[in-house]
């Protein structure tokens, strides 16, 4: 089968096409031939070793993939064979190897797919759809005004629509361009800044009605987080789910403790058991097929571009869910 391959860290052209054997699948597994595996810009990071984890290498990159069942273990339902699965490789033993023809997965983790919902929508669903799911877990939206960064992102653009659907007073969205406001607006979004202008904080604040947004959902970091905090109300909450790109100092922190602000951390995967994983997945699938949750499309490259969808990502052109096709 044909791989990306990274051997060593730098710019997207590390990425390298390779030949390898397809995998057999052990007791207990389905083999995927993949339809659809999902980029994040977590990997971007981590091809130029900037992550909060670093991989040995080399490494399939790929944490999330759809496609269809092409084998199976020993001891797996043969009813599975040819099914439609999303394989939410992150969190299973084998978290990498998305960048590939063929995958391998315990059948416990596979999750069914409705027919209506194409590969490239159940892709985005995994690492951004149950991004934007649990964040609301851990804070629910519900009559409060919120502040959704990255608004036109995988993420974001999910994170606005079930912010809605969950009861959120007012959901402001924060973008970089009249194009990706635009489309943060359409996806139901009350209100919509461009991060781009120096006094984007105080613009939330109005529309929030001037005092300022109860929740701010961070998944951008860097100084977006500082910003984003002159944004948050008194007493308000900033969720933190910038993982590897935290850049608050003291005087912050000291400013959210004189002003009753809370932060609190997101990881997803430590939220994450098999049941509830699947549990979750389901739901959000469901929704997308009853057109109920709309899934934006940033971007379909071959699978030997896969350098072309890092550039893609990393030069912040994208809107939604950017993916490779073996």
């Amino acid at each position: 089968m044909r791989a990306i391959q990274l051997k060593r860290f730098g710019g997207p052209d590390v990425l390298d096409v390779v030949e390898m054997p397809k995998p057999l699948p052990e007791a207990g597994e389905v083999l995927i031939r993949v339809r659809a595996a999902g980029v994040n810009f977590f990997e971007v990071l981590m091809r130029g070793d900037r992550y909060a984890v670093t991989p040995d290498l080399p490494v399939i990159l790929g944490v999330e993939v759809s496609g269809t069942v092409e084998a199976l273990g020993q001891g797996v339902d043969a009813s599975l064979t040819r099914t439609r699965v999303a394989a939410p490789l992150f969190a299973s033993k084998r978290p990498f190897g998305g960048y590939a023809e063929y995958v391998t997965i315990d059948a416990k983790l596979a999750v069914p797919l409705p027919d209506i919902l194409s590969f490239e929508d159940a892709t985005a669903l995994m690492v951004q759809g149950l991004t934007a799911f649990h964040l609301l877990r851990q804070s629910p939206p519900a009559g409060k005004s919120v502040l959704v960064t990255a608004a036109a992102g995988g993420v974001g653009s999910l994170l606005v629509q079930l912010a809605k659907r969950q009861g959120a007073s007012t959901v402001i969205a924060v973008a970089g361009s009249r194009a990706k406001l635009d489309l943060a607006l359409s996806l139901g979004a009350d209100a919509a800044v461009d991060y781009s202008m120096s006094d984007w904080p105080m613009r939330v604040r109005e529309a929030a009605g001037g005092a300022g947004v109860d929740v701010v959902y961070d998944i951008v970091g860097g100084t977006m987080t500082a910003a984003s905090l002159q944004a948050l109300a008194p007493g308000g909450e900033l969720v933190f789910a910038a993982l590897g790109r935290y850049a608050i100092g003291a005087a912050e922190l000291e400013a959210m403790i004189t002003r009753n602000k809370s932060l609190r951390g997101f990881a997803l995967l430590p939220l994450l058991s098999a049941d509830g994983l699947r549990a979750s997945l389901s739901e959000l699938f469901h929704l997308a097929a009853g057109g109920q949750l709309a899934v934006t499309q940033g971007g379909r490259y071959p699978l030997d571009q896969a350098n072309e969808a890092h550039r893609l990502l990393e030069e912040r052109r994208s809107t939604g869910k950017v993916v490779l096709i073996p």
